[in-house]
């Protein structure tokens, strides 16, 4: 669902090697994502615990579904003493380029247990373009 583009020609590019270390960055702190399908749509789900649905954006233009928004972190507790915090909070965004098949415009979305879910429809199968014998009867 994600296209990546490489460079091309003789030489790489010098920023290569930064652009590669930003990425993989950036994959490790976007939230966990899967994508599957059957028949009749494609289900992209997305783990976000601890975020409201407030605070969600989805959106789809020209085959591209955007799924961006914010983990708000809570204030901290005067008098506490921390000794550490594994929890991430800040914004996140993540794009998918839909399949020819997909139907962004009719995609909806649903959240259960800190998971959002979202449902693109496939178009229906074109009809088949191949031959077909007629059978000739007799008479």
């Amino acid at each position: 669902m994600i296209v990546k583009s490489d460079h091309s020609g003789l030489w790489p590019s010098l920023y290569e090697p930064f652009r590669a270390v930003g990425t993989r960055i950036a994959d490790w702190l976007s939230p966990a994502t899967e994508a599957s399908g059957n028949e009749s749509a494609y289900d992209i789900s997305m783990e976000l615990p601890g975020v409201s649905e407030e605070d969600i954006e989805l959106t789809v233009d020209n085959g591209v579904i955007t799924v961006s928004g914010e983990k708000r972190s809570h204030d901290e507790k005067k008098g506490d003493t921390w000794y550490f915090c594994e929890r991430q909070y800040g914004a996140f965004r993540r794009t998918f380029r839909l399949p020819e098949d997909a139907q962004g415009d009719r995609a909806s979305a649903n959240m259960k247990d800190g998971v959002l879910h979202v449902m693109v429809p496939k178009t229906a199968p074109p009809p088949s373009t191949e031959a077909k014998k007629i059978s000739i009867s007799q008479g």
